[in-house]
């Protein structure tokens, strides 16, 4: 299974990033590949001064070894090893109008000391970030995130939706990171799935990426924009720092586990405001999105 789907996200890498090089029509991915001293490594991948994003990473890793101190006592375990690998992007916009995106996939084993399999699950989602919301894109993105889902269970999107919402929760101020998408963890065998129907599922949700998204972007990616407008996506990129490294479980375990710091951090936007005490003018745009952010709604 590990083998298998590496290789898939090794594809679906070059995938993504051929597409997204195609929208920008001017920036390049920088390909970056590493090695983990304790074992494994990845390939990262970065576009920078694009004609359409500003910054934005594609970043591959498989890494193994024993399980660090604390995250054995996270799991609950003793000298385990494991092994994780995953595909992770985050894309910063240049443009007001045209949303971040999140999205990652991955897949973890834990062993024992004899190298037999313990635990194994798959984990991932895509959440959409905008700075200003039309309704429509995000009824766009809530589609495909729901169709990925139903083909394999009609419960599966009404559930990983309010995982997402609950998730990506910035809780010291009371919002959202964005208006979310999906969300899934420890998706492990059950009577009723497989670990071959999980590797299904997941690669569903991977493979409707880039149809989830690029529509979005050819759409918004060449609307004007004022100086204001830009402000506030800068005050809003604040907030999604924020989560990063207060909140997120991956950016903690990537810390707690010795990754590489530049892959690790590959998410955090290059320009960004924080102001005191920010509130938007009651009635205005930005407004309205706090607002939602303040209260997720149902978009499909």
């Amino acid at each position: 299974m590990r083998d298998k789907f590496f290789s898939y996200i090794q594809n679906l890498q070059d995938t993504i990033t051929s597409k997204l090089q195609e929208i920008d029509g001017k920036a390049k991915f920088h390909e970056d590949v590493w090695n983990r001293p304790e074992g494994g490594g990845g390939r990262t991948r970065v576009i920078e001064n694009g004609a359409v994003f500003e910054k934005g990473g594609v970043n591959i890793s498989g890494v193994h070894g024993a399980l660090p101190k604390s995250m054995q006592t996270y799991f609950g375990v003793e000298d385990a090893d494991f092994y994780a690998c995953g595909l992770s992007l985050v894309l910063h916009p240049k443009n007001p109008m045209v949303p971040t995106v999140h999205a990652n996939w991955r897949y973890f084993e834990m062993y024992d000391k004899e190298g037999n399999i313990v635990d194994q699950w798959f984990g991932g989602g895509q959440d959409l970030t905008p700075y200003y919301l039309f309704d429509e894109d995000a009824v766009h993105f809530h589609t495909i995130c729901k169709t990925a889902c139903d083909t394999h269970n009609p419960d599966f999107y009404s559930t990983y939706k309010k995982k997402c919402d609950d998730y990506f929760w910035n809780a010291h101020r009371n919002e959202a990171r964005g208006i979310g998408g999906l969300f899934f963890d420890y998706c492990k065998a059950t009577d009723e799935m497989s670990m071959e129907n999980w590797y299904d599922f997941v690669t569903e949700v991977g493979n409707s990426f880039l149809d989830s998204y690029i529509p979005i972007v050819s759409k918004r990616k060449k609307l004007e924009y004022s100086q204001e407008q830009r402000d506030w996506q800068e005050v809003r990129r604040g907030r999604y720092v924020e989560f990063n490294l207060v909140h997120d479980k991956g950016t903690l375990f990537g810390l707690k586990t010795n990754g590489r710091i530049e892959s690790i951090l590959m998410s955090l936007p290059p320009h960004v405001q924080w102001r005191y005490d920010h509130q938007p003018e009651e009635g205005s745009e930005e407004y309205r999105l706090v607002d939602i952010l303040k209260n997720p709604k149902k978009w499909v």
